[in-house]
């Protein structure tokens, strides 16, 4: 099972990813919206904002976000390790219900690019 510590870090390694992406990919991730990334198994939510193409983590606190974010996720640690590893299909995970996404819809569309 993956840690907090780990979680961060493949946290901050999708936004180096996201910041060195290619134009397509960097400009779906170029919105301003606040963002919350809960870990199921672990029971801790990670809050920020994606805003110009970077992920920033301002805060962790334990449970449920406690705030609706603009843009929420929610796995497990070893799946957010994994689909930032690239060895997990966003789209395989999504379909399947292991990773959940809810947003807006014109941020989901926006946002299928990075599918």
């Amino acid at each position: 099972m993956a840690t907090i510590e780990e979680c961060r870090t493949a946290l901050d390694k999708l936004s180096g990813n996201l910041a060195g992406a290619e134009d397509g990919v960097r400009g779906a991730a170029a919105l301003d919206r606040s963002l919350s990334c809960r870990i199921t198994d672990l029971d801790v939510t990670f809050t920020g904002r994606l805003q110009n193409g970077r992920i920033t983590v301002l805060d962790t606190h334990p449970g449920a976000p406690r705030e609706k974010a603009e843009i929420r996720l929610a796995m497990s640690g070893d799946d957010l390790v994994a689909l930032v590893d690239g060895e997990l299909n966003f789209a395989k995970a999504w379909a399947s219900g292991r990773v959940k996404l809810e947003a807006g819809l014109r941020d989901m569309l926006r946002l299928r690019s990075l599918l």
